[in-house]
């Protein structure tokens, strides 16, 4: 079992840069693939990034874009999601996910944090 727990959240104001934390526990942390999901009032849970085991490759959402980084500390076992130029349309509560390297599936979830960026 992994347990995760985010950090970071907050309330924004467009243009604002904000960086979420994910800290992981239960696993040892490089044999795990890290990511992050979201989900805005009313509106179905997206994916937004992840990154393998050693941090040497990354997918992020295309709308977010040069906007979000995605990175990791396998030293500290944290995640974190860099994000910057917020958007009043980034808000949403963001999931901190896990998974085993091989694994497609993400069996493991943060209990969530809040983002809200005000125009």
């Amino acid at each position: 079992q992994v347990h995760l727990v985010e950090s970071g959240g907050g309330l924004m104001q467009a243009g604002d840069s904000l960086r979420l934390s994910c800290a992981a526990s239960g696993r040892s942390f490089d044999s795990l693939g890290m990511g992050w999901f979201r989900q805005a009032p009313g509106k179905e849970r997206e994916f937004v990034a992840s990154i393998i085991t050693d941090g040497a490759n990354y997918r992020v959402l295309d709308s977010v874009k040069g906007r979000f980084t995605i990175s990791r500390d396998n030293d500290k076992s944290t995640s974190y999601l860099q994000m910057n130029s917020l958007k009043p349309e980034d808000t949403a509560v963001y999931y901190c996910v896990a998974r085993e390297k091989i694994s497609i599936t993400w069996p493991w979830w943060g209990q969530g944090t809040q983002v809200t960026v005000s125009s």
